[in-house]
């Protein structure tokens, strides 16, 4: 997106009335902020979105998760666990409970995972591009192959990472910009829907399909008591417990 377009856009942006200053950054600041979280949790919510159809179709790789055929044999004698198959995780329950019966190092690596990549997005770059806070690209995320703050070299890039896709014009890439944010704002209603459907909302085309699932936890509560050793999840367990109860007092109203 050049100059002009971002001009354009942001004219647009106070046209509607979009006249904020978040953190005493201006309205441009704020205008930048606002897109580049859009086109992020739009991002998301395609993964998820695409995730949560993998998950409810039971789909996974056929190794272990832990353990496996090498665990308790040679250097691996005195490592202490159980085997567990991705199978086994799978066969959990609908996408949520799948999520539940991860191990807790499978869950913390998942989100150490989640903070390199925030890291990396918000960290300047060495090719000039600005912050998109400070008139930069909203959406624009680093080649992971070259970025600054990764921990350690990456062979692939998030998008294209094979590189096969053939080289965009700029109207192409301003295009795909667009259409990615519509993709993304249909992926969240997508996403929620399931999310709803699952704690027995009715969701037109989507309640009546058995293999959404029904999930009896909380989806705000990202850790269950297989986790309690971990810190802080023992005071969100407290007031996770109580929240339960309410959703299952009120289950029969909805």
């Amino acid at each position: 997106m050049d100059r002009r377009c971002r001009r354009t856009q942001r004219r647009a942006c106070k046209g509607r009335g979009a006249d904020k200053d978040f953190w005493g950054q201006g309205n441009e600041a704020t205008i930048g902020f606002l897109r580049h979280a859009e086109i992020k949790h739009g991002r998301v919510a395609m993964a998820g979105f695409v995730g949560y159809i993998v998950g409810a179709n039971k789909i996974a790789f056929p190794w272990a998760i832990a353990g496996g055929p090498l665990a308790g044999v040679g250097p691996f004698a005195d490592i202490p666990g159980e085997t567990i198959m991705f199978s086994d995780i799978a066969n959990a329950g609908a996408p949520a409970d799948q999520w539940d019966a991860l191990p807790s190092a499978a869950k913390l690596q998942i989100l150490g995972t989640i903070f390199i990549l925030e890291w990396v997005g918000e960290t300047p770059q060495g090719n000039g591009e600005p912050h998109y806070m400070r008139g930069g690209k909203p959406g624009y995320y680093p080649s992971l192959k070259n970025a600054e703050g990764v921990p350690h070299p990456v062979p692939f890039d998030l998008f294209n990472p094979f590189g096969l896709l053939p080289e965009q014009t700029e109207a192409q890439k301003e295009r795909g910009r667009n259409v990615e944010i519509n993709n993304g704002r249909a992926a969240m209603l997508g996403l929620f829907g399931f999310i709803s459907a699952s704690k027995g909302l009715i969701v037109p085309g989507l309640d009546a399909i058995p293999g959404v699932g029904r999930y009896d936890g909380v989806y705000m509560g990202a850790f269950t008591n297989s986790d309690a050793g971990l810190p802080f999840v023992d005071k969100m367990l407290e007031s996770v417990g109580p929240l339960k109860d309410l959703l299952a007092s009120n289950a029969g109203q909805l």
